[in-house]
């Protein structure tokens, strides 16, 4: 996508402020610890008349053996090869560092708009602070405040002359999001860098990686959709830092915003209480659901190893157990499209209407042969059955007792739907009215 506008700096210079001003939303991670921000966030701002990308980077640290600080480094470097216009930012209050002088270097040879940001000018106080940094060899410097937003009109004012007016920016709001939710380090990060080809989302062996939730967009095989990558979901008595609070948060809004959900698990860990716990979450957020069990390639196999496993997890899960189960290995690149396709099957039968004609046609004679159980001497008749127009699939039942209506024939009624028509993965909702 042309007009993107990186933001690149050491850690803790306000970078992730200055891109939730920028995109009018609270959707990257801000906090005083430095490093919160990892893997490359997106969004999209608009200045006068303007749209334009934005990309929030996380802090870039040269010559470190930390694991997180080297990916870190090639996803900034990824960044600025995206964009078109690239935002050098520096901390106002701390002054010129080192740091600030390796992250100038890097970018004296790029051929692209670089703008010099002193950020964290807050009043006239400080307001001379910003001088220093002139020794960079720049000749313009752009003092502000990401947080008041002081200053930033200036800024944006010349940035914008570096993009293209008339370029449509706009991300079609009627794509599929399919978001992958996990316990940390089950390989979300992975199989979506796998699908996109590139190393879109940061990997490393240890949990907790991904912080924030990364929107991807994906097209080809015919599919056009969002990928959505996000922090593993471990138990609250586990959570002690208040970014991974935060992180949790952000998981926890992108399935409310999903329509399928793909819950992954470790196959070398087994179908824990927590992966239980993740569908739930999916489960009662009314989402589609397909259930991935990955790094099967670590378990020694027999002729029957994965039915068996399949059997343990539908188990668990009954009696929710119409949900697509299937067995990958990112690292061998093995059934990777399979999720894909199983995932867009579920799209699909989320959409699911049947005709009313239809229905009364093929589930009357099912009723009339199992009638509902006669509850204190009461008969319930059902009349009339039609499907609701509701975002997940929902079907009533209009009869003349709905209250002596058992939880074992509503489950019947669901079971006998999923087996007339296709809603696996799918939630289905049985309710029953007074005629």
């Amino acid at each position: 996508m042309s007009n993107v506008v990186a933001l690149i700096g050491r850690p803790n210079t306000g970078k992730s402020t200055l891109f939730n001003r920028l995109v009018k939303a609270r959707q990257a991670i801000v906090d005083s610890v430095a490093g919160v921000t990892r893997d490359r966030n997106y969004g999209l701002s608009e200045w006068n008349g303007v749209p334009f990308s934005v990309i929030d980077t996380g802090g870039y640290v040269s010559d470190s053996s930390d694991i997180y600080e080297e990916e870190i480094q090639k996803q900034v470097q990824l960044a600025i090869e995206e964009a078109d216009v690239i935002l050098f930012l520096v901390d106002g209050r701390e002054g010129l560092t080192s740091m600030d002088e390796d992250i100038a270097a890097l970018l004296r040879p790029c051929r692209k708009p670089v703008f010099l940001v002193v950020n964290k000018i807050d009043s006239s106080a400080n307001y001379a602070d910003q001088m220093e940094f002139y020794a960079l060899g720049v000749s313009v410097l752009y003092p502000i405040s990401a947080i008041t937003g002081s200053g930033t009109g200036d800024l944006l004012d010349e940035v914008v002359k570096h993009c293209t007016p008339d370029i449509e920016t706009e991300i079609p709001d009627d794509l599929p999001k399919l978001t992958f939710i996990g316990r940390p380090n089950v390989g979300k990060s992975s199989i979506i860098n796998m699908l996109l080809g590139k190393d879109r989302n940061i990997v490393t062996p240890l949990a907790g990686t991904t912080r924030d939730s990364i929107y991807s967009h994906y097209k080809g095989f015919g599919y056009e959709f969002y990928l959505v990558d996000t922090a593993g979901l471990r138990k609250k008595r586990k959570v002690e830092e208040d970014v991974e609070f935060y992180s949790v948060m952000r998981t926890v809004r992108a399935v409310e915003n999903s329509d399928v959900c793909i819950v992954m698990c470790d196959a070398a860990n087994g179908f824990e209480a927590q992966d239980l716990n993740v569908l739930s979450l999916a489960q009662r957020n009314k989402k589609g659901i397909v259930l991935v069990v990955n790094k099967w390639d670590l378990i020694a196999k027999e002729s029957n190893t994965h039915l068996a496993f399949e059997k343990n997890i539908r188990e668990r899960i009954a009696p929710n157990n119409d949900i697509p189960v299937l067995f990958t290995s990112v690292l061998r690149k093995q059934r990777i499209l399979n999720v894909l396709e199983s995932a867009m099957q579920v799209y699909t039968n989320l959409g699911r209407r049947i005709p009313t004609s239809e229905l009364n046609e093929t589930l009357k004679p099912v009723i009339d042969d199992n009638p509902p159980p006669i509850v204190k001497d009461k008969v319930v008749r059902i009349k009339y059955i039609t499907q609701l127009p509701t975002p997940t699939p929902a079907f009533v039942f209009f009869c003349n007792l709905p209250q002596y209506i058992r939880e074992d024939y509503r489950r019947f009624l669901e079971n006998k739907i999923r087996k007339c028509w296709d809603f696996k993965g799918v939630p289905v909702e049985v309710f029953f009215r007074k005629k």
